[in-house]
């Protein structure tokens, strides 16, 4: 259960990202999220979509921005949570039920995406990490998750 887990730590090439997840909001992304990270799933996938003053974006093992797990996607989560700097939040397509293992982080505010998106975490530790990824959609180096793991 979603509960189990308080904190995601994704090890990136430049450091270490420490993100408290947030199964208050959304438990069911947060038991995603968690549950894909320890089974390895983004070990070694890469930012493919960063984009300066707006949000990283990763989670898909393709690198194109078109894939995602094996698993069905999730039913949207939305709150009333800001979409803020270091919030992490589910990336989707058009259809509000897509998420599946996508997800981005805030660089700044962005609130027109309040309310659209499901929330579930938020970077307590190592933005500059996040913030030090090479930029682009896609990158032509892309930063890369060495690991990540819930706990």
């Amino acid at each position: 259960m979603a509960d189990n887990f308080e904190t995601l730590t994704l090890t990136l090439e430049g450091g270490v990202v420490t993100i408290r997840l947030r199964a208050d909001l959304a438990p069911g992304h947060v038991a995603r999220i968690a549950s894909l990270a320890n089974a390895g799933f983004y070990d070694g996938v890469v930012f493919h979509r960063v984009i300066p003053g707006f949000m990283a974006q990763g989670g898909d093992p393709t690198g194109t921005g078109m894939g995602g797990s094996p698993e069905p996607d999730l039913a949207a989560e939305f709150s009333r949570e800001p979409h803020v700097r270091g919030v992490c939040s589910m990336a989707r397509s058009s259809n509000p039920n897509s998420a599946n293992s996508q997800f981005f982080i805030c660089f700044d505010a962005a609130r027109f995406l309040d309310g659209q998106y499901t929330v579930w975490g938020e970077v307590t530790d190592g933005m500059e990490h996040v913030d030090a990824l090479p930029v682009g959609e896609p990158p032509r180096m892309p930063g890369k998750i060495v690991s990540a793991r819930a706990s």
